[in-house]
């Protein structure tokens, strides 16, 4: 027979409410006749006894709270805990989302130029439903690997083509959503490290610009930094920011995983002063950009912005988008094939991207996982015989090398990641972003939180990490025996047929 414990609420908070009552009277009464230093627990429980009868008989906003008083304070308090209480004490290794502590601390050693290789065994479930890199029998010497080299840019023949030497960028991460250490910090481990950073869409890019790295410049659907009033593009203020020398590209961007079909969101507490003059916003709202260009209401005047914007800026340009119907995207590919016009990348940003805020519902039920979005774009592109008139990015928890060679194999030239980066800053995954409270100094503009963050020492961090995750990509792909990343295809990726993950990754009608 099962036993179980019962508690009425009820009774047990009029038991604690009476209780603190009593104890305030009591050493009320203590502190009058046996000594004078008792009369500091006859303040506190006054004071409790204050703070219960403003929850149970003047605030109405928690029922809870008016119903057991104090009692009820200790549930927000726990549950408060809650996350910190899983993560160090309850959670396995391999429980936790969007990354768990195998992941994190895997992430974190390489960023300390520290052995990351494992002992006994993996801990992955080996159930056949995972996906794994197929390997050759016959292993090439990773001596003999190509270097890594993508050009964009050189589809069009232009003087400003851009290469990159290494096959991870760091993703858009904008002055608001991160603070200025960290952005100095991404920055300068770029620059040593010799990878390209993306200024996200907080406008003119101040900080990126000060550590002298590789830019991507975002245009968000706000078009922060080269906007006229009305939203729509500003040819001059776009002419003028191109011409730094250190903005090497321009990316586009239509929507983004972590909340398709949404423009961006900056919480009002995470807008400073400069921020709101930078973006030219005001302080006291949440600043949220509209879903998409005003210049993109259809897929032809969608080709048409992307042509105008390679003419004004004068560099590669690119789009980054979450797919959401491939036959909407092949529509659009079909247009970009009759006008001629195509952009120098396509990044496509999977459904499981990160952000420092987005609606829950868009984050958990809106756009299409990176891996079938992938595949579907590749496939299309293929088909319609345009896929050597550009590159493809592709972004979405790809913090190491063995997913940045997935999804190579399934089309992609080069990955994004941002997460990646922000835990070799040393993120804890606090999941604290939206709110300018960040512990470890990262997402916020409190100097008080800031001040642990180094910018020395950080970007260093980055340089590890850059360093690690090239080292291992290389020897990833010696093991398939391939010279080049260009000759990996879907067929060099075991994905197990009639699984859930099969069908999500190759679709119909994209099956092959």
């Amino acid at each position: 027979m099962a036993i179980t414990l019962g508690i009425d609420l009820h009774k047990t908070a009029r038991a604690v409410n009476l209780t603190i009552a009593i104890f305030a009277i009591s050493f009320l009464l203590a502190g009058i006749f046996f000594s004078f230093y008792l009369h500091f627990f006859t303040v506190t429980f006054i004071f409790l006894n204050l703070i219960n009868a403003f929850y149970l008989y003047v605030q109405r906003r928690h029922t809870l709270l008016r119903n057991f008083g104090l009692l009820a304070q200790t549930r927000y308090f726990l549950e408060s805990l809650g996350p910190e209480m899983r993560q160090y004490l309850f959670a396995s290794d391999t429980e936790e989302r969007p990354f768990n502590r195998e992941e994190r601390s895997e992430i974190y050693r390489k960023s300390l130029n520290l052995d990351s290789a494992l002992s006994f065994g993996s801990t992955g479930q080996f159930d056949a439903h995972e996906i794994k890199i197929r390997h050759s029998m016959f292993p090439l010497n990773p001596e003999n690997v190509d270097s890594y080299r993508v050009t964009f840019g050189e589809e069009r023949g232009i003087d400003t083509a851009y290469t990159i030497t290494k096959p991870v960028l760091i993703s858009a991460m904008s002055y608001g959503a991160l603070g200025q250490p960290a952005i100095r910090s991404l920055a300068r481990g770029a620059k040593l490290a010799g990878i390209a950073m993306n200024t996200g869409e907080g406008g003119y890019p101040k900080y990126h610009l000060m550590e002298n790295c590789d830019l991507i410049f975002q245009m968000g659907t706000a078009k922060f930094g080269v906007r006229n009033d009305d939203g729509s593009l500003n040819d001059e203020k776009l002419r003028e920011l191109a011409s730094e020398t250190q903005i090497r590209m321009i990316e586009v961007k239509l929507s983004q995983g972590a909340k398709p079909g949404k423009g961006g969101l900056l919480p009002k507490e995470k807008v400073t002063q400069e921020i709101s003059e930078l973006r030219g916003v005001p302080r006291d709202r949440d600043v949220v950009s509209p879903p998409t260009h005003v210049e993109c209401s259809t897929v032809e005047n969608t080709v048409e912005f992307i042509r105008h914007v390679q003419e004004v800026s004068g560099l590669p340009v690119g789009i980054k988008l979450c797919l959401g119907s491939p036959r909407e995207f092949r529509t659009l590919a079909e247009e970009m094939k009759a006008q001629h016009t195509f952009p120098d990348w396509i990044a496509i940003d999977g459904a499981e991207g990160g952000t420092g805020a987005a609606p829950k519902s868009f984050m958990d039920q809106v756009g299409m996982p990176l891996l079938p979005a992938l595949f579907n774009v590749q496939t299309i592109l293929v088909r319609l015989g345009i896929r050597d008139r550009l590159k493809l990015l592709a972004g979405g928890k790809r913090i190491n090398a063995g997913r940045v060679l997935v999804a190579l194999a399934l089309g992609a030239d080069a990955c994004y990641t941002a997460r990646g980066f922000m835990l070799s800053l040393g993120c804890i995954q606090a999941l604290q972003c939206g709110k300018n409270t960040c512990p470890v100094g990262i997402t916020t503009h409190d100097p008080a939180l800031q001040r642990g963050l180094d910018i020395a020492r950080k970007s260093q961090r980055i340089v590890n990490f850059v360093h690690h995750l090239n080292y291992d990509f290389k020897q990833l792909l010696a093991a398939t025996g391939k010279v080049s990343y260009r000759e990996l295809t879907y067929k060099d990726i075991y994905i197990p047929s009639g699984t859930d993950l099969y069908n999500v990754v190759f679709p119909n009608p994209m099956k092959t």
